[in-house]
């Protein structure tokens, strides 16, 4: 037998299959979601997200100062707010002495040198749990945009580095790009959510937060599973309107959805590997029917091979230690 082409002779050993690896996962690829909760000496365990918790901003600085010895330079914190503090319009996420705007700048005046993304989106301060203003069962499109754009505004001048919109409300890539430039804010970033579909695979951060639709779901807002070409549209929109990157959510179901961002903007790519796609690889380590950390692996480096430069992931502080070990 003359067998010309032997592509094995590449995986012989392990410093010829590391000399021609494709795709590499780096610390600097990823950011970091955290949650934050009210008042002191908290750590409280989230059931369905092993190993992740809800911390009350003191212990929310010790867990970033960890993870600036690790080498994480990038948060994404998300808060809890207490339930007698949401309304129907989400005041309090523009409330200067409120929970999350204060954190952002314990964060930036303790540790400058992190990158902040903000989340701007109603649901954790909304009495409805949805994304908009809750009109007889409507969710109100430009009437949402007003409330982001306070929100955006404020995250700004606590601190934050980029914004990230992940109402998926049209237009306010654009809404929020004026009224940051408008206010001096040129710098500041914004990081969109241009495709974020409406998924089964949200659910342990909606238990991290309390922040579940209390009617109905998010469909009409959120992208339906079955498309990709919308996700073009809502790209293209999102670059027009002056976002500076571009984000896919979830991450492993839409892997396509990422390449295709990737093989059609100039823009970087980023991809959230969100809560379902974690709690699934933990519960099934706990349960020995997987190697974990060999999944989480695989996970992360299929999302960079797929095309995303940019991960958000629960697993950055694990994937941190294992590269230092």
């Amino acid at each position: 037998m003359n067998i010309t082409r032997r592509p094995r002779r590449n995986r012989q050993s392990e410093v010829i299959r590391n000399l021609t690896e494709e795709t590499q996962v780096s610390v600097k690829d990823l950011i970091f979601p955290l949650f934050l909760t009210e008042g002191q000496n908290k750590k409280i365990a989230i059931a369905s997200m092993p190993n992740m918790y809800r911390l009350s901003l003191d212990y929310l600085l010790k867990e970033i100062e960890e993870c600036i010895d690790l080498g994480i330079k990038a948060f994404a914190p998300f808060p809890q707010i207490e339930e007698d503090l949401k309304d129907a319009y989400a005041k309090e996420s523009y409330n200067p002495n409120g929970l999350y705007l204060k954190a952002i700048r314990e964060i930036k005046k303790h540790f400058p040198e992190v990158c902040l993304f903000t989340d701007v989106a109603m649901d954790p301060y909304s009495s409805d749990g949805h994304d908009g203003i809750v009109r007889n069962g409507q969710i109100l499109n430009d009437e949402t945009l007003e409330v982001l754009g306070k929100m955006a505004l404020a995250q700004a001048e606590a601190g934050a580095d980029m914004v990230a919109p992940s109402d998926m409300m049209d237009g306010r890539v654009g809404y929020l790009r004026q009224v940051l430039d408008n206010n001096g804010f040129t710098n500041v970033g914004i990081l969109a959510y241009t495709a974020k579909y409406a998924s089964a695979f949200y659910g342990p951060f909606r238990d991290a937060l309390d922040s579940a639709p209390k009617f109905g779901d998010k469909k009409t807002y959120q992208m339906n599973p079955t498309n990709v070409k919308e996700a073009l549209i809502e790209a293209e929109l999102d670059y027009a309107e002056g976002a500076d990157l571009l984000m896919v959510k979830p991450a492993l179901p839409y892997l396509d959805v990422i390449k295709t961002l990737h093989d059609n903007f100039h823009l970087p790519i980023a991809a959230y590997n969100v809560s379902g796609e974690y709690a699934m690889i933990k519960a099934a380590s706990e349960k020995g029917w997987i190697d974990g950390k060999k999944a989480m692996l695989e996970c992360l480096t299929s999302i960079r091979r797929a095309g995303a430069k940019i991960i958000l992931t629960y697993f950055a502080k694990e994937f941190s230690l294992l590269q230092k070990s």
